[in-house]
């Protein structure tokens, strides 16, 4: 590797992390909506949340386990302060000329539900989605990477979907609805990320080119939540 790229912190790294929290944050408040796709209903939030299983991937196909999993980790703090703002917001007094309390509360009072639905689900899912990536990337020895996009998804999308989707509206609507929101949503995320396969293959491989680096987590700490990332140093150095 160049001398350039030694000991230094990844150029665009940041901005991943930046897009990644926007649509996380933008998918909880596009979830209170139920929309029909053909003859199926999923939450609002299936035109962008799978954006974020693709961003992940690409993170810890590029930069590391370590490194993506400090992005979840900003993106969960993200949605609690998200969801504390909200509460406050609809529990101080309403200004006498604003008469849309009850709007507020119909929509962005359940955002509060569906963070926690998010927090737990894509923590499950999101680590069960790196660590198998990651984990796959060492197996396939950096080769097939539509393997390693897809197998993962398939596994983490199956906690996310399952998970959310009976948290965030279990005792709302009835079980088999429930259970069918989930089914389709997930479905259509895995569609989703495997039609994009090729736009994920050209980040992928320009983001690898342009950083100098390509991370393989030989020795990487899985514990979801050990947070120390080191500096990258080689083009193989795990972090």
């Amino acid at each position: 590797m160049d001398d350039k790229f030694l000991g230094r912190e990844p150029k665009y790294y940041d901005l991943f992390t930046g897009l990644f929290v926007a649509i996380l944050l933008i998918s909880e408040i596009t979830s209170t909506k139920l929309v029909h796709i053909w003859f199926f209903q999923t939450a609002g939030a299936i035109i962008l949340f799978p954006i974020s299983y693709i961003m992940s991937d690409i993170l810890t196909e590029v930069y590391g386990y370590a490194r993506a999993r400090r992005v979840m980790w900003i993106g969960f703090g993200s949605l609690i302060l998200m969801s504390v703002v909200l509460i406050l917001v609809g529990m101080m007094p309403s200004a006498p000329s604003w008469h849309n309390q009850q709007a507020y509360n119909l929509i962005l009072g359940f955002v509060p539900r569906l963070s926690m639905a998010s927090i737990i689900a894509y923590w499950a899912g999101g680590f069960a989605n790196d660590f198998i990536l990651a984990k796959m990337k060492i197996w396939t020895k950096g080769k097939m990477l539509w393997s390693r996009t897809i197998g993962s998804t398939v596994v983490g999308q199956a906690v996310d979907s399952f998970l959310f989707i009976g948290i965030a509206f279990y005792g709302i609507l009835p079980t088999p609805v429930v259970l069918q929101i989930a089914v389709t949503q997930y479905c259509l995320k895995v569609a989703y990320e495997t039609v994009a396969t090729p736009i994920t293959y050209f980040i992928v491989s320009q983001l690898k080119k342009k950083e100098g680096i390509d991370v393989y987590d030989y020795n990487t700490n899985f514990n979801p939540f050990h947070v120390k990332v080191e500096p990258i140093f080689t083009s193989s150095q795990t972090v």
